[in-house]
């Protein structure tokens, strides 16, 4: 990205976010719903804050994604980017889908006396037989990686028409900005989607049968592109209407945790908390850009390194966790100490990975879409 225009506030939320995903996926552990493998103590009360977190922790992602792309397009013809997209997320993909997810899935047996034995059995003779969850093969955490390359895909002759030819759109979008609620105008498609498709198609990130949530994370993409389209326009009156979508959000959330709490399903409640919904995530995601463009975007070395880590922070993050928690999960220890162990134990492991190895091997970076030089990332 051009010095002159890089967002290092995009890069700290960046950064924010995926640390967040180690502290949510530590999380998983703990409370009632499922997860790969569970604590022999259930936390009823850490389901809220987890609650909370994915309302907007991958929207946000999404829209950052789509963002990215804005700039990634800026230097690359159409061939060139999804040439590059296919190499930065294809390449880590397979390679996390033979060497770092099959761990969780030998773990996750072990867990449920599906498999007894070595890792190196498991590896030689089950590890590549048949779908999860059925089978062995699978993409788990890094389903985010096929999603993001399918967008990239889809929408890029989109993108390169609107941003070469048609600024009358822009223009519009712009315009619906300086409105005092006109940041809410990107709630009505994610309305209808939420209501219209979601009860169908429940969330599997298996990609062929999960409607919903490809679509959804799909029209987040695009509103990042759009909102980084407008330019300095978005910026200056994200920063104005910060502290507004702040207490919108918490409101939002309030509500939603009641509709929760109260537990009654109809077509009234269905409608209405799916307008809930989509208005907490979004005020959360404009808070978030709002407060990082206040304070946020300044350049610094410890960015430069943690923006860099990212990416392999992801692909290892979880595997580890998973591993971690089989050795902890029948522990008689506190949750409090398990949740700590974890994710201190996740932040290191993958530290010392990453820090002492992979940046050390060249021929192991681009197995972690890692390019030569941090200026090169994007």
């Amino acid at each position: 990205m051009d010095q002159k225009i890089r967002r290092y506030d995009l890069d700290w939320l960046r950064v924010i976010v995926f640390a967040l995903l180690i502290f949510y996926h530590v999380g998983m552990f703990f409370v009632p719903w499922g997860w790969h493998i569970k604590n022999n103590d259930i936390s009823e009360g850490m389901r809220w804050p987890m609650l909370f977190l994915n309302q907007w922790r991958l929207p946000i992602l999404f829209v950052i994604s789509g963002m990215g792309t804005y700039y990634a397009l800026s230097k690359r013809s159409l061939w060139q980017f999804n040439l590059e997209r296919f190499l930065r997320l294809g390449i880590p993909l397979g390679f996390g889908m033979l060497l770092i997810v099959p761990p969780q899935i030998y773990f996750e047996r072990l867990a449920t006396n599906e498999f007894v034995g070595s890792y190196f059995s498991y590896l030689t003779t089950e590890a590549y037989t048949g779908v999860y969850p059925e089978g062995n093969i699978s993409w788990h955490h890094l389903w985010f990686l096929p999603y993001l390359f399918l967008y990239s895909l889809l929408l890029s002759p989109i993108l390169v028409f609107l941003k070469n030819r048609h600024t009358k759109i822009l223009q519009w979008l712009s315009r619906q900005l300086t409105k005092p609620f006109g940041f809410y105008i990107f709630i009505i498609p994610l309305y209808l989607i939420e209501t219209l498709i979601e009860p169908f198609f429940p969330v599997t990130h298996a990609l062929v049968d999960d409607w919903f949530t490809f679509i959804n994370f799909m029209v987040l993409f695009f509103y990042g592109f759009l909102l980084i389209s407008c330019g300095s326009i978005f910026w200056e009156r994200i920063q104005l209407f910060k502290q507004r979508a702040l207490w919108i959000g918490i409101i939002a959330f309030i509500i939603q945790t009641i509709i929760w709490v109260i537990g009654k399903d109809s077509i009234i409640i269905h409608f209405s908390e799916g307008m809930v919904k989509v208005v907490n995530l979004w005020s959360w995601i404009l808070v978030l850009f709002g407060y990082a463009a206040k304070y946020l975007n300044r350049r610094s070395n410890i960015l430069a390194y943690c923006n860099r880590a990212v990416y392999p922070f992801y692909i290892l993050h979880q595997t580890i966790t998973v591993g971690i928690g089989y050795y902890l999960m029948n522990l008689e220890w506190s949750i409090t100490l398990k949740f700590i162990i974890m994710v201190l134990g996740t932040f290191l492991i993958s530290w010392i990975i990453y820090h002492f190895i992979i940046l050390k091997i060249p021929f192991l970076q681009p197995l972690f879409g890692l390019k030569k030089t941090y200026a090169q990332e994007k």
